[in-house]
């Protein structure tokens, strides 16, 4: 069946000619005013709004509210400080009033009145004008002074640390016997301390010398110790005396149940070299009838009795130096005037068994000096080989040090001994 055909709108009806539709426009005064209010925006600017504004933004003012409170604050801590500060330093409540107020600890060589010699100044005055820093360098002048630390504690309390020094030896200068800490500090003996120290006495100290000489002294005294004492050993505590006068001959006083020996132990191996003489020292008391000192500097031998001549006498100690030194511990023996050379006694025809200091040959039999003729007085130096070379004249070491040895007749041989 044929489709019933319908009418249609042309085209020109639904866009009519571009003239008619502005007559239209122009005609029609409504659309005239909605197209132009319409198009407004893009033809002219929009009439600006007036907006009032204060003189000064609203941030600024903020800031300005805060700067004024942060002022405000401080003028009114400023003013309580000030008030606090004219408080504390008139008020009596904050004055140092007596000894009582001042607390010490740490003391255990150093005495109270010690500290209190220069912490007198402070009797009295306001806790907050005591010079600290100042009291602290006075309190470590000090000799048994370390380091000390002050505090303040209101209202009118001071306290003092002391850390003391520890001492590692005993020193003998002069006619004065005082302790001495690793750093080569000198310190008198403690009174009325129930502590014994277990110490040798060092010689060879000097007060004219600088405390780093001392110092440098103190370093060979703890390396030989440290030597001594390896392996659980402690021989350190077999010695009264370490003589430190002469760096590359240090000597120590050896005791044992046969009396006292003067052992001559160099610059180095102190362990090794004292092991021999341990070791040998009683066939040394049964070859000679003294045995006052053994030098085992050289390489491949052992001299017995080198020794010849005395050393300078130490000043005579004084009885309450005496009384303080055996009861800070110091051996008994150490303060008696020692003298290293005793009298020659006349040679025995025996042999090896002879008074005299002598030394023993390398042969394989030890021979005897066979005369009382007086001995060389021609010194023999050690050397790092073992050799030795001769000088006329003995040297004398500062500080009250043993002679060198005067020329050995030939000597034990270390294999040997």
């Amino acid at each position: 069946m044929a489709r019933k055909a319908e009418s249609t709108i042309s085209e020109e009806e639904l866009s009519p000619p571009s003239g008619e539709a502005a007559s239209t426009e122009i005609r029609n005064p409504r659309l005239l005013d909605l197209d132009a209010e319409q198009e407004s925006p893009f033809l002219r600017a929009q009439r600006r709004v007036p907006v009032r504004r204060a003189a000064i933004p609203q941030k600024t003012v903020a800031y300005l509210a805060w700067a004024a409170l942060t002022a405000g604050l401080l003028f009114v801590a400023g003013m309580a400080s000030l008030a606090a500060y004219q408080y504390g330093q008139h008020s009596w409540r904050f004055r140092v009033e007596s000894s009582d107020d001042i607390e010490i600890t740490g003391l255990s060589n150093v005495t109270r009145s010690q500290v209190m010699e220069v912490m007198g100044e402070d009797i009295g005055r306001n806790i907050f004008f005591v010079p600290l820093a100042q009291r602290k360098k006075q309190l470590e002048q000090i000799p048994w002074v370390e380091s000390a630390s002050l505090m303040r504690f209101v209202p009118n309390r001071l306290r003092i640390d002391i850390h003391e020094r520890q001492p590692a030896a005993f020193a003998r200068v002069g006619s004065k016997i005082s302790l001495i800490d690793p750093s080569g500090v000198l310190m008198d003996l403690p009174v009325n301390n129930r502590k014994r120290f277990s110490f040798p006495v060092v010689l060879g100290m000097s007060l004219q010398e600088p405390q780093s000489t001392r110092a440098e002294r103190m370093k060979i005294y703890r390396q030989l110790v440290t030597e001594l004492d390896a392996g659980g050993a402690h021989y350190s505590q077999d010695i009264s005396e370490v003589d430190l006068s002469d760096p590359e001959d240090i000597k120590v006083l050896a005791n044992d149940s046969g009396g006292e020996v003067l052992v001559h132990l160099g610059s180095s191996d102190f362990l090794e070299r004292f092991k021999i003489y341990i070791s040998h020292v009683q066939q040394w008391r049964q070859q000679f009838a003294r045995l006052d000192s053994v030098d085992l500097r050289y390489e491949h031998q052992i001299v017995v009795n080198p020794d010849f001549e005395a050393p300078p006498k130490q000043p005579p100690l004084s009885a309450s130096q005496v009384r303080a030194a055996l009861a800070a511990g110091v051996r008994p023996a150490t303060l008696v005037n020692r003298e290293s050379a005793k009298a020659i006694r006349p040679v025995s025809k025996k042999g090896p068994k002879s008074g005299r200091s002598a030394a023993l040959g390398k042969a394989s039999a030890p021979r005897s000096v066979g005369s009382a003729q007086a001995p060389s007085t021609a010194t023999k130096q050690p050397s790092d080989q073992g050799s030795a070379t001769e000088k006329t004249t003995p040297s004398v070491p500062a500080g009250g040090a043993t002679t060198k040895p005067a020329k050995p007749s030939p000597a034990i041989p270390k294999g040997q001994a």
